[in-house]
């Protein structure tokens, strides 16, 4: 079970440090949990895809250390929920979030796979640009890294993508993106995190912004020799 108190401050520098806590959740948090991710993901993202309390009790019963959250003083402003699997990247499936994360209940998860795979990562808008999104990511990491895994996988949303869609691949727009050319809110942010692109998913995830595709990125182990 995850439980670290760490100092941060907001997007005001000149504030004080407020104190942050990055743990496991429980089902103390699951209404709260709910809501951050109603806030978090407005229309069009499907109302239907938010996480039910019974999903995020299977998170908990199936793999805890891989479910987290932050609170800043005292209140829940963020979650990130992850699973392990087997994952061979010289064949790359094309995969939808529904298939790889069990519609959320990862009951697939297993305890030995070599990738740890994101299912959700949630920030509550008033806390954007906080950098909560990647003292997350951090964590899990750390995870990878203490479990002894290969990687962390996961697929990213492209929600700038139907700007584009018109002149360019999906394929195109990720490339330009890693490019520097564009700039996507959630690609852009997967790349400062460290994590680098290693394909593109069609049908991934009912997505307008995104055309339904989505970006597969990983984070190596560097403790670990990878082919």
């Amino acid at each position: 079970m995850y439980n670290k108190e760490i100092r941060i401050t907001g997007p005001d520098r000149q504030r004080k440090p407020v104190r942050a806590v990055i743990r496991t959740y429980a089902e103390a948090d699951f209404d709260e949990l709910i809501r951050i991710q109603a806030e978090s993901f407005p229309p069009p993202y499907p109302e239907e895809l938010l996480w039910n309390h019974e999903q995020l009790a299977s998170h908990v019963a199936h793999y805890a250390d891989g479910a987290i959250c932050i609170e800043v003083d005292g209140e829940l402003a963020g979650s990130m929920t992850s699973l392990r699997m087997q994952w061979n990247p010289a064949q790359p499936d094309n995969h939808s979030w529904t298939e790889v994360t069990d519609d959320g209940y990862i009951r697939n998860h297993q305890p030995d796979g070599n990738t740890l795979y994101i299912v959700d990562l949630c920030v509550r808008p008033k806390y954007r640009k906080w950098g909560l999104a990647q003292l997350m990511m951090q964590a899990m990491y750390q995870l990878v890294i203490h479990q002894g895994m290969d990687r962390l996988l996961g697929a990213g949303r492209m929600p700038g993508y139907h700007l584009v869609a018109e002149q360019m691949s999906a394929e195109q727009y990720l490339e330009q993106v890693v490019a520097g050319e564009l700039h996507d809110p959630v690609i852009s942010f997967l790349l400062r995190c460290g994590r680098m692109p290693v394909g593109v998913t069609a049908h991934y995830l009912d997505d307008e912004e995104s055309c339904d595709y989505a970006a597969l990125m990983e984070w190596r182990n560097p403790f670990i020799e990878v082919d």
